[in-house]
């Protein structure tokens, strides 16, 4: 049976008088990937802010094995890792210096923090660019460095906001291969991607949101079988031209 990593306990987010979630209930399991999908303002964005605890709910509650973040969202905060859509990298640092600085946030010093650097230099392939200044690289290795920073404290939740998008094809499946590898590692990924290519692939599970409130939740491969879809893509378009004639 799979354990029970994060527990998402009917969460809604009001902005003024509009609902951007309406109770949504999600629970992400340790060592899988699961993937938000839905099409723009469904609540993607909101429901990942809100777990990476950059945005607060209005109501709701969302659990951390068993216990709520907020009663020690400073603890919590060590255990997940973000990625965002758009590098954030400090322009004034070097990669090498991001990685330090992000390091010694979560209280890594010394010689642990060069070795951890070291490593995922290596392998996301960025050794040779460590120190260069951000404004210097392609888009590509901006969000190599950007996955090496969300993993440099060895959290047990990653969040990955559309980790390839604008990338080329060749590139986008080199990080497909090393978010497989997290997953074998233990890591639970919670994955947001317009790519619906990507979601297959990659995902044990997807939800699908839909005007702030859960549609779905299920493996891709059901899905397929359920709506009699050989992809995942054509199964996401009859959901939404559905929820559209609603």
């Amino acid at each position: 049976m799979s354990n029970v990593l994060l527990e998402i306990k009917s969460v809604e987010k009001d902005f003024g008088s509009s609902k951007a979630l309406k109770g949504v209930s999600l629970n992400l399991e340790e060592g899988k990937i699961i993937s938000l999908l839905g099409v723009n303002g469904a609540g993607k964005t909101t429901l990942s802010s809100i777990i990476a605890t950059l945005r607060p709910l209005t109501r709701g509650d969302v659990l951390f094995k068993g216990i709520s973040i907020y009663k020690d969202i400073s603890a919590f905060r060590s255990n997940i890792g973000y990625c965002p859509q758009k590098p954030n990298l400090n322009a004034l640092l070097t990669v090498r210096e991001n990685l330090e600085a992000s390091g010694r946030y979560y209280g890594i010093k010394g010689v642990a923090i060069q070795e951890r650097i070291k490593y995922f230099a290596h392998q996301l392939r960025f050794e040779s660019y460590l120190d260069h200044y951000p404004s210097t690289l392609s888009g590509g290795y901006k969000q190599r460095v950007l996955i090496a920073r969300s993993l440099i404290h060895q959290p047990k939740l990653v969040i990955l906001d559309e980790p390839t998008v604008a990338l080329d094809p060749h590139i986008r499946h080199q990080l497909w291969e090393y978010i497989r590898g997290l997953r074998e590692q233990g890591i639970t990924i919670l994955l947001t991607t317009h790519y619906l290519d990507e979601a297959e692939v990659l995902s044990d599970y997807v939800c699908v949101l839909n005007k702030g409130t859960v549609s779905l939740i299920d493996t891709p491969e059901n899905l397929k079988l359920a709506f009699q879809k050989s992809r995942l893509e054509d199964v996401f378009i009859q959901l939404t031209n559905e929820s559209q004639e609603l």
